[in-house]
């Protein structure tokens, strides 16, 4: 029987709010299963960029990482965030210990490459990025790995990349090994039918329903990438994948009953 794993991914809403964090990580911290955290980048990259005069550029929403930018999110991303993430849960007596993957070639991801459009310093990345045996090994050490979303291409050069899609083939690929649960908490308290009421929870959500709510406009544009990757997780045999509320963590994790359930 495999042991359980959960892998848990925190985006920038909660990064920003101190007291928020700090309640999240108490209740990480009691998980007594073996877990990895994953966390994404808050407001802080912006308001350093606007302070050090670094225009930030914006195509189809997304950022496009150039050299000063990519400086700024890797001091801000795997430096200072992750840095306060770990001395707070060594603090809670959790024995983090924080990750890019450029360390120890944790995540090689390759430049992302699109047609008509150079990102920059993007790095996209897959099942095969993630470096399985090393992590397995520092989780059998007792350790509980944080990453931020910053990796490598093993020629000498950083990449700023999705949070999310960290989350998923990291998830993936140790699915072979552990029984994976992939919890993405944000601030809602599940994927909404109606963004305007909180109670109009999906409790369930296929592939097949993805493309409907899709199709039809029913899905706000910021839970997209979530469902996407936490699909491509769950087609990869990551065994369970929900979207929960960041405050409701304990509550899942003692009852599973939090949130939108993602499945084939």
């Amino acid at each position: 029987m495999k042991e359980k794993l959960y892998i848990i991914k925190i985006g920038g809403a909660l990064i920003d709010d101190e007291e928020l964090l700090n309640e999240f990580l108490e209740q990480f911290s009691d998980i007594k299963e073996k877990k990895i955290l994953v966390h994404g980048g808050g407001k802080l990259a912006t308001i350093l960029a606007d302070k050090l005069g670094v225009e930030q550029k914006m195509v189809n929403g997304r950022r496009i990482t150039d050299k000063d930018t990519l400086d700024i999110v890797a001091m801000v991303y795997a430096g200072g965030i992750n840095k306060n993430i770990v001395a707070k849960l060594q603090q809670k007596k959790c024995k983090a210990i924080g990750f890019s993957g450029a360390d120890a070639n944790l995540i090689k991801a390759k430049k992302r490459e699109h047609a008509e459009i150079d990102f920059g310093f993007v790095g996209d990345i897959e099942k095969k990025s993630v470096n399985r045996k090393l992590i397995s090994k520092l989780i059998k050490l007792k350790l509980v790995p944080v990453f931020s979303a910053i990796t490598h291409d093993k020629k000498g050069n950083l990449f700023n990349t999705n949070a999310d899609t960290i989350a998923s083939v990291i998830a993936q690929a140790l699915s072979s090994k552990y029984d994976v649960e992939l919890l993405y908490c944000f601030d809602k308290s599940g994927v909404l039918e109606d963004v305007e009421n909180p109670e109009s929870v999906i409790k369930n959500i296929s592939e097949e329903e993805f493309s409907f709510l899709k199709e039809e406009g029913k899905l706000h544009k910021g839970i997209l990438p979530k469902l996407e990757n936490a699909l491509g997780a769950v087609k990869n045999k990551v065994n369970k994948v929900f979207l929960i509320k960041e405050t409701e963590l304990k509550n899942h994790i003692e009852n599973h009953h939090a949130g939108t359930e993602i499945c084939l």
